[in-house]
C-alpha cells in the first residue's frame, strides 16, 4: 500500500545562546485506504499553527487514527494532549529510556509517563508496521529508542520520517549526530541505515532531503517567519 505525506507543522534548527526554537516537522502521512498518522505533535510553541494545518484539510484532532511518536522529547510531544481518544505508538525502549534519561538530557518532558497514562499506548518493537505498508523501525542515536517511519509513494519513491535520528544536513555529511544520548556507534549505523533505504528523507528540523547523484540536496530553504509585538 502506498502513502503520501504534507507537513503541518514545518520545523527548522535555529537556535540562539542558551536554547533553542524546538520547532520540529510535524507529518501527517495519509495511506491509499484513508488512514491518518500524525508524525509527531511539536512543541506548545507551535500548538494553534498544528490545529490551523489540520483545518486547513478539513480535519480535527478526531479525526487522526494514530499518533507515532518518534522519540519523547518535549518538542516531539508536547501537543500530544490534544489528540486524546488516538491511540499512541511509540518504542518500547523509549518508553523505559524516559524513566531514566541519560544525565545530560535536558529535553525529556517531567511527567511524560502521567501523559502517556492517559491513552492507548502502542508499545513497538525494534521494527514491524503501524498499519499496512508503513513499515517503522528503531534508529538510536539522538535517544535509544527513536523510531522513524518508511513508506512507498505512489511515484515509487521511498520516503523515511526520520525524527531526530537525522535533524538537519550536517549529520548525514559528519555522518553522526551532533547531539548524541545513546551512542556515537549507534547513531552513525542509523544515519547509514536511514541513508540507505529512501530516496527522500524528512529530518526532524529541516525541510524534505531528496537523494540525487549519490548525494543528498534539498529544494526548500529552511527559514522562520518573527513578529515583534
Amino acid at each position: 500500500m502506498n502513502a503520501r505525506y504534507e507537513l503541518l507543522v514545518r520545523g527548522n534548527s535555529l537556535s540562539f545562546r542558551g536554547g533553542f526554537f524546538g520547532l520540529c516537522n510535524v507529518a501527517l502521512v495519509t495511506t491509499d485506504d484513508g488512514t491518518r498518522i500524525l508524525f509527531d505533535t511539536g512543541h506548545y510553541c507551535v500548538r494553534k499553527g498544528l490545529l490551523t494545518g489540520l483545518a486547513e484539510r478539513g480535519l480535527a484532532p478526531a479525526d487522526i487514527d494514530l499518533v507515532f511518536l518518534s522519540h519523547l522529547h518535549f518538542d516531539h510531544s508536547h501537543n500530544l494532549d490534544l489528540f486524546k481518544g488516538v491511540p499512541v505508538c511509540v518504542g518500547e525502549t523509549e518508553i523505559a529510556y524516559a524513566r531514566n534519561p541519560h544525565p545530560d538530557d535536558l529535553f525529556m518532558p517531567w511527567k511524560i509517563h502521567a501523559l502517556l497514562d492517559e491513552f492507548e499506548v502502542r508499545a513497538l518493537p525494534a521494527r514491524g508496521e503501524v498499519c499496512a505498508g508503513i513499515e517503522h523501525f528503531e534508529v538510536p542515536g539522538h535517544t535509544p529508542g527513536c523510531q522513524a517511519l518508511r513508506f512507498t509513494q505512489a511515484d515509487g519513491q521511498r520516503v523515511i520520517l526520520a525524527g531526530d535520528a537525522i535533524k538537519y544536513p550536517k549529520e548525514i555529511l559528519a555522518r553522526q549526530s551532533d547531539m548524541v544520548f545513546a551512542s556515537i556507534e549507534e547513531s552513525k549505523q542509523s544515519i547509514a541505515k536511514i541513508c540507505g533505504g529512501a530516496e527522500i528523507i524528512v529530518p526532524g528540523h529541516y525541510p524534505a532531503l531528496f537523494k540525487r547523484d549519490g548525494g543528498w540536496i534539498w529544494d526548500e530553504s529552511p527559514s522562520i517567519e518573527l513578529f515583534l509585538r
